[in-house]
């Protein structure tokens, strides 16, 4: 049985008002729209997301409803089917006074029980879904904009490449980094840089941080250039971080991005 609470990430605390700002927020990550990019296969994940967060808004935005599933799932069964409102239930209940919010339920200790357990498996999957999708286009993406780069490893890292050796010329691209996460911001940007930093060394490297929420533009402008001033310091070579809105490949560029970058995203952005 399905924690619809845990689904729209809300506690079981939750008003009315909360349940329907939360189901807005999380629907919106699946709109067609959002996923359109992305092929086939994850655009239909994306709509038995869609069709998941849909159900649990029509069981918890109703107050009948919610008290059945809530004491169904308190018992770990499947909540029955409300019987529809007789005619004069739903001519007393359009007569009755204004609605009032219930008393706020107690709210259950997070990630604990059974109910924590499928919380995080969920989680996971969506988070899972995010990751494969957009890596799936990426490497698509990469792939289109020619084989000038061999497949490297690197610490807290999704991808991560470097410019594949010339007999009789050097390769001028950067090294290319890959990293996902949940929100890009402050915490993010200077953890990606520091990895970043540590692995390139001495030479140019270029990271695409993504995130389906990015921070505040001004936040991150000061955080990227917090993380130039310490790593010019330090002596390294040229690092560029390039936030990216991993729901339509909209990206904070900088204007010494590379090249590569600036194409690679094009590509990511056109879909093409």
């Amino acid at each position: 049985m399905k924690n619809y609470y845990e689904l729209l990430e809300i506690t079981p605390a939750a008003t009315a008002d909360e349940v329907k700002r939360s189901f807005r927020a999380q629907i919106a990550k699946y709109h067609p729209d959002k996923v359109q990019h992305l092929g086939k296969e994850f655009q239909a994940m994306a709509a038995d997301r869609a069709a998941e967060l849909t159900e649990a808004y029509r069981i918890l935005s109703d107050e009948g409803r919610r008290a059945d599933y809530d004491r169904a799932f308190a018992a770990g069964g499947a909540p029955s089917a409300p019987a529809p409102p007789s005619p004069a239930a739903a001519r007393a209940t359009a007569s009755a006074e204004p609605y009032v919010q219930p008393a706020r339920r107690p709210p259950v200790p997070e990630g604990t029980g059974p109910a924590g357990a499928q919380f995080r498996q969920e989680r996971g999957t969506r988070d899972e879904f995010v990751r494969k999708a957009t890596m799936g286009r990426l490497r698509v993406a990469l792939a289109s904009v020619g084989g000038t780069y061999d497949v490297a490893d690197a610490r807290g890292f999704d991808i991560a490449l470097v410019p594949k050796k010339k007999l009789f010329s050097s390769n001028k691209n950067p090294r290319l980094l890959g990293r996902i996460v949940s929100t890009v911001d402050r915490e993010a940007v200077a953890d990606a840089w520091a990895h970043a930093a540590k692995w390139a060394g001495t030479d140019e490297a270029c990271v695409l941080l993504m995130g389906t929420s990015l921070a505040p533009a001004g936040d991150l402008a000061t955080e990227i250039g917090d993380q130039r001033k310490r790593h010019g310091k330090a002596g390294g070579g040229k690092l560029v971080l390039i936030p990216v809105d991993a729901r339509d490949w909209e990206a904070r560029m900088p204007l010494d991005a590379p090249p590569i970058a600036k194409t690679l995203l094009a590509r990511l952005k056109s879909g093409t």
